[in-house]
């Protein structure tokens, strides 16, 4: 991941709304929600929803697709992920007790792991 996208995503997620639909999809899991049980549950009008979720979707948080005449949105884990490696890349110099994250935060590489068979 660049440095350009891990931004975007950030971004997007530092806003209250989108942050609160990310933390829901991410509970829902990934068959995701329909548009209108995510305005629902958050108390937010459609046309609001609607921006939130494109800016989410824009920087790889989301996916959406079409069922009839819904459109569910579901988190984009692989997306998500990325972020969060990019952002642990390199973590605490190998040492992750110092970080206090838990031993899968700072795997290691495929390439690492290739090499030491």
């Amino acid at each position: 991941m660049q440095n350009k996208h891990a931004i975007e995503a950030l971004s997007a997620l530092a806003q209250e709304t989108r942050l609160g639909v990310f933390r829901l999809l991410v509970q829902a899991g990934p068959n995701g929600l329909a548009a209108g049980e995510i305005a629902r549950a958050l108390e937010v009008p459609p046309a609001t929803l609607s921006f939130h979720l494109r800016e989410l979707e824009r920087a790889g948080l989301l996916l959406g697709r079409r069922q009839s005449r819904q459109i569910f949105y579901a988190a984009h884990y692989e997306g998500m992920r990325r972020l969060l490696d990019f952002l642990m890349q390199d973590c605490c110099a190998g040492h992750p007790e110092i970080c206090g994250i838990g031993p899968t935060a700072c795997r290691p590489t495929p390439s690492e792991t290739e090499s030491a068979t």
